[in-house]
């Protein structure tokens, strides 16, 4: 609602009084050249900018492609399930041969092999598949018996049909356990290194 007061004449003057609400500024087309506009206080327009700057920094993270919510955590339930999907996928595709990594997630030297086994893999490729199964899971209780496993890391290497090759040593370090990866697997035919 706007007033004007006008004195004689055709000239109009700037309103003492504006009843104007903030709410009904949109209404009002820009190009309206209405005396009676709102004009808050400073504070109040720095506080809307840093609100639409906010309001459009998360609505931009939906739209940014390279912005990925963080993933739930799987349950060691689902977690064993993935790893033994993982395995027998790995055992069904008929490569060559299969190395199964017994890990522990509070391992550290089983963290500090991660690149290293992840470049094996990426090299060999064609003829080897590798797979992870957390030693602590009790989904893989039957493989601990099986394989005798009593510590971490420790590597098996099987053939195509399921069957135990090699398996690495207790571990004493990082190159012990590099070493007897890449012994395991020479002695099958295949170089991991070159």
């Amino acid at each position: 609602m706007d007033s004007k007061i006008t004195k004689s004449g055709s000239t109009s003057q700037n309103p003492f009084f504006c009843l104007k609400w903030p709410w009904d500024s949109n209404k009002q087309p820009k190009s309206s050249s209405s005396v009676c506009e709102f004009q808050g206080p400073w504070l109040f327009k720095s506080m809307q900018s840093i609100g639409s700057i906010a309001l459009s920094s998360l609505t931009s993270l939906g739209q940014n492609p390279n912005f990925r919510p963080k993933k739930k955590a799987l349950s060691s339930s689902e977690q064993g399930e993935a790893e033994q999907s993982a395995f027998a996928a790995a055992l069904a595709s008929q490569k060559e041969a299969t190395v199964l990594e017994f890990y522990s997630p509070k391992c550290i030297l089983c963290n500090s092999l991660l690149n290293f086994v992840l470049e094996v893999e990426k090299r060999n490729s064609n003829w080897l598949s590798i797979t992870m199964a957390d030693a602590e899971n009790e989904k893989w209780f039957p493989e601990l018996l099986h394989y005798d496993i009593k510590y971490v890391p420790c590597f098996v290497l099987l053939d195509k049909n399921g069957q135990a090759l090699a398996k690495t040593g207790v571990p004493s370090s990082r190159a012990h356990v590099i070493a007897g990866y890449g012994y395991g697997c020479q002695k099958k035919g295949g170089n991991l290194f070159n």
